[in-house]
């Protein structure tokens, strides 16, 4: 059985949007719909609260240090 509540960046990101739901999210507009726009694109206050997510979930021990590294939103 695995330690960590995440273990893999699309569970990060998921369980980030629902936890800031009232955050700005920028999309770019695909062939057939819209999807969400690359970390870069988004605004920078929803990129700081990305990082202290992250942060706070790695010291939590929810995810592996090798996740918090690698994980962008």
């Amino acid at each position: 059985m695995n330690r960590y509540a995440w273990t893999t960046q699309m569970q990060v990101r998921a369980a980030f949007w629902r936890a800031h739901p009232h955050l700005e999210r920028r999309y770019v507009n695909g062939t057939r719909r819209s999807v969400l726009a690359p970390q870069n694109m988004q605004p920078a206050g929803t990129r700081v609260a990305f990082v202290d997510y992250v942060d706070a979930l790695e010291r939590m021990g929810a995810i592996s240090e090798s996740l918090a590294g690698k994980v962008t939103l």
